[in-house]
């Protein structure tokens, strides 16, 4: 996939992404929510996808951006930098994962469904575009939200 600059062609590209990291959400371990990540290199090759695993590998730290940051960077070949990459995420970043991402130096980031109690970038906080910041990526928000926000949804009807 050609990462594109027109506003049109910079929306799809954003859904494919999202599509794919949907489908890797919907293969998270049953007892973790479902939040699936996906780093794009920056000609739009997948690098790295990511479910959460935070109940399933008894690690707090087991978010699906970190996850996928993390074997994003061994593929990528630039050590720790992500310069030029996309994160794809279904529900907007925590605090924890948008500092990953911005140390990462992610340069875009793509998610779907916003989060009110713990979210990052934008709706509780803005980390990624805080203006005191050294690195601070792009970002587009909402990207096929309803069927980002409806598996989020689905999977705590029977748990609440």
């Amino acid at each position: 996939m050609t990462v594109r600059t027109d506003r049109g062609a910079v929306q799809r590209d954003a859904e494919v992404m999202m599509r794919t990291a949907l489908e890797t959400a919907r293969g998270a371990d049953p007892a973790d929510v479902p939040i699936g990540a996906v780093v794009f290199g920056p000609d739009g090759t997948e690098l790295a996808r990511a479910a959460n695993r935070r109940e399933a590998d008894g690690d707090p730290t087991a978010h699906a951006e970190v996850l996928a940051l993390r074997e994003a960077t061994r593929a990528h070949g630039d050590g720790w930098r992500l310069e030029g990459c996309t994160l794809a995420v279904t529900v907007e970043p925590c605090t924890m994962c948008a500092g990953a991402v911005g140390l990462a130096r992610v340069s875009r980031v793509i998610f779907g469904a916003w989060e009110p109690k713990t979210g990052a970038v934008g709706s509780l906080w803005d980390v990624l575009r805080d203006p005191r910041l050294v690195h601070r990526p792009e970002v587009l928000a909402g990207v096929l939200e309803p069927e980002c926000a409806e598996l989020v949804r689905e999977f705590f009807v029977g748990r609440r």
